[in-house]
């Protein structure tokens, strides 16, 4: 089939004279071959023919598998990105504190001041779970509440009824709180402290309003508790505000606390529809208590320069009560990045080929789902971050998603400082730029080649080897 074994062919000439020359094909010929009957089939030779069989297969397979799932390859490079603004999404539950007291703030290097941002910010009442309750509503700026004015002769006879005792606001302390309660089943207090501006405002007003409730001989009992010399009743009762104006029903608090004006029309108005309201058992005793916490979500567009958000309890109509600010909270997401982005950095998790990518190149929301408890007051959580924008392949085209490291630090504030969460990050000057491993199909042939043939080749010689070793030998 392929040519004479010797390599020689007879060829007619023009004298009918033969003779022989050399067939330059025959002797190219790779495949000779032995006659069947010079052949010699052995129980080795057929184990190990068996053996390289399935080898050939195990191989074939792996090669097939590596070839189809490409490699990831990362390079790291100086950041080029130009783009000015960043983008940042979070997403905390904040579990006690009121959300019309949270405020987010932004600060940057760049001297850019943004306090209590209103712009792409909901907030979320919470229940008592923890879970969201209902919506509060997008973030506003908050509303100045005006106050009454009095005259100087007004707040001079005020003075001389204070010296003779004869205020008609009792002073409420932890010994009489629940006498006062048994006495009065509608009970409305003040509780302030001394050093609170708002609280000296609302004063004259608060006692003019106690002597109108008596002058209309309206069924409600008006007290108020000084927060400073009663800090323990304040600290039951969870006051986070100066002043907080609580209405109590046969001993329990009725929530939300007063929020309107202060003036005496307005706490009149807002006491005779509290008692109207109880006269006609609008109120049911399975009525939902309320609870302080607040779910807050949105995002900012910021400078591309060090900088951080601030979460803290504010106020414009309060002084808050540092003693009581706890700042317990839960990160539910905060990320860089454009939708677009965000979509890219979840395909990281999802798609086939993103198996190939390490997973300390998928750290796009390190502090998704963590949760930092307070166990004191006047501590704090600072998260530190740093922003490191990460190309990756994506079809034909390459998706910018920024990868963060973070690390949090409990802080200690002062008794009188007010604690605040702060998220704080920085950008990285580094870029990697991840890319899919090139290769060919030439290579993967070449491969199938090679695992054929050295395994044929392999097993042979092992093969021969040990027919030379056990086959006896002839005398």
């Amino acid at each position: 089939m392929y040519g004479d074994i010797s390599g020689y062919q007879s060829t007619g000439g023009g004298g009918g004279g033969g003779r022989r020359r050399p067939q330059v094909i025959g002797t190219a010929d790779f495949y000779r071959r032995l006659p069947s009957e010079m052949k010699e089939s052995t129980k080795i030779g057929i184990i190990m023919s068996f053996i390289a069989l399935f080898i050939m297969i195990v191989l074939f397979v792996f090669e097939t598998y590596a070839f189809l799932h490409r490699g990831i390859n990362s390079n790291i490079a100086i950041d080029v990105n130009a783009e000015q603004l960043l983008q940042v999404n979070f997403n905390v539950t904040l579990y006690d504190v009121h959300c019309e007291f949270v405020s987010v703030d932004v600060w940057d290097t760049l001297g850019t001041n943004m306090q209590n941002v209103t712009k792409d910010i909901n907030k979320w009442n919470l229940n008592q779970e923890g879970s969201v309750e209902k919506f509060h509503g997008r973030n506003h700026q908050q509303q100045k509440i005006s106050h009454e004015h009095h005259s100087p002769q007004e707040l001079q006879k005020q003075q001389q009824m204070r010296e003779e005792g004869l205020l008609a606001a009792v002073d409420l302390t932890s010994e009489n709180i629940e006498d006062f309660h048994s006495k009065n089943e509608l009970v409305f207090i003040d509780f302030f402290a001394p050093w609170c501006v708002w609280c000296q405002r609302l004063a004259p007003t608060w006692e003019k309003f106690a002597q109108e409730v008596n002058w209309q001989h309206l069924d409600v009992g008006i007290g108020k508790v000084d927060c400073v010399a009663h800090d323990d009743l304040c600290k039951e009762e969870r006051i986070m505000a100066f002043p907080t104006l609580r209405w109590y029903q046969e001993g329990k608090a009725i929530m939300p606390d007063y929020k309107g004006d202060r003036s005496v029309g307005d706490l009149l108005e807002y006491a005779k529809k509290k008692i109207d309201a109880y006269e006609d058992d609008e109120y049911g005793d399975d009525e939902e208590e309320h609870h302080p916490g607040c779910l807050v979500s949105g995002n900012l567009m910021v400078n591309r320069v060090p900088s951080h958000i601030r979460m803290e309890a504010k106020s414009v109509n309060h002084e808050l009560n540092s003693m009581m600010t706890n700042l317990t909270h839960r990160v539910n997401d905060f990320s860089f990045g454009t939708p677009e982005g965000l979509f890219m950095s979840q395909l990281l998790h999802v798609l086939p080929f993103a198996n190939a990518i390490p997973e300390a190149e998928k750290r796009s929301n390190p502090l998704k789902g963590k949760f930092y408890p307070t166990y004191h007051f006047h501590q704090a959580f600072h998260h530190h971050m740093k922003v490191i924008s990460t190309h990756v392949p994506f079809l034909f085209s390459s998706g910018l998603v920024y990868q963060v490291l973070a690390e949090s630090q409990l802080v200690i504030y002062e008794e009188m400082e007010m604690p605040e969460i702060k998220f704080i990050w920085d950008m990285s000057p580094m870029s990697v730029y991840l890319e899919e491993e090139d290769r060919y199909w030439y290579d993967y042939v070449t491969s199938l080649f090679a695992i054929i043939g050295g395994t044929y080749t392999t097993l042979g010689l092992i093969n021969k080897v040990i027919l030379k070793i056990f086959k006896p030998k002839a005398y």
